[in-house]
């Protein structure tokens, strides 16, 4: 891996010189996902630094998510498999009736193997901004779905559902296994056929919760996506609150040309 020297002319401080080059060859893949960054040593011997400027350079890399420690091990390149998210075909109705929730139909379809943990199911008051999302009056209710999503064993997304307790209230819906195509094909069988759906999404920085949760380095963002799914009468039957690990995902969309 080439790397330059550090200008002492520049006002720019050496760390984050030595910082830039770094990033520079992993973004390049000169130093690829899960490859060893050279030592504190070999760096201090390169740039001829002291030990403290090359673990603050290591340091800026690690606090936007680009590197991970190891302890004993070194310094690695952090892995960053992607699922690729198909906005337009993830809720394909032909993924529910071969019995495939969306999670897994978008994660298999990159060759990965899909699981759900951390299942919380519940009967419970909506907060004002699902009950205006749902179009519920005060005293109705929520059946609440809340669980983590993982990809080959790995934490990727944490998603709540909220379904109105009027559909979802005694039937597989308020059940930790919704049976086979997910909560939208329960939804379906009892008479609410899919129309359409909206999704908002923006991204920022997790709360400690949420990192925990992920098991996110320090310095990853994550996307923060609700969804609404209408029926064909475009009566709300779902929230979908989720959190996602943002570089474990690519969001990808088809629009026409209005």
């Amino acid at each position: 891996m080439p790397l330059g020297q550090v200008d002492r002319s520049s006002d720019r401080p050496a760390f984050h010189q030595i910082a830039d080059q770094l990033r520079s060859a992993v973004m390049s893949n000169e130093i690829p996902a899960g490859g060893t960054v050279p030592s504190e040593t070999q760096l201090m011997d390169h740039f001829g630094v002291a030990r403290n400027t090359v673990r603050q350079a290591l340091q800026v890399l690690k606090s936007e998510g680009l590197l991970v420690s190891e302890h004993g091990r070194g310094v690695f390149v952090r892995e960053r498999p992607p699922v690729r998210r198909l906005a337009a075909d993830r809720f394909a109705r032909r993924h529910r009736e071969q019995g495939k929730a969306a999670f897994v139909a978008e994660t298999t379809a990159e060759s990965q193997m899909p699981s759900v943990d951390q299942i919380r199911v519940s009967i419970d008051r909506p907060t004002a901004d699902i009950r205006s999302r749902l179009d519920l009056n005060a005293r109705e209710r929520v059946v609440v779905r809340d669980r983590r999503y993982l990809a080959d064993g790995k934490p990727v997304e944490k998603a709540t559902s909220y379904i109105p307790a009027s559909i979802g209230r005694g039937t597989k819906i308020a059940e930790p296994d919704s049976g086979p195509g997910g909560i939208y094909a329960r939804i379906e069988e009892l008479g609410h056929r899919l129309a359409r759906f909206t999704e908002e999404i923006d991204v920022r920085m997790p709360s400690p919760a949420e990192a925990a949760a992920l098991r996110l380095a320090a310095g990853v963002p994550v996307i923060h996506l609700v969804r609404v799914a209408y029926d064909e009468s475009d009566r709300p039957v779902e929230v979908c609150d989720t959190v996602m690990a943002a570089d474990a995902f690519q969001l990808t969309y088809t629009f026409p040309a209005l």
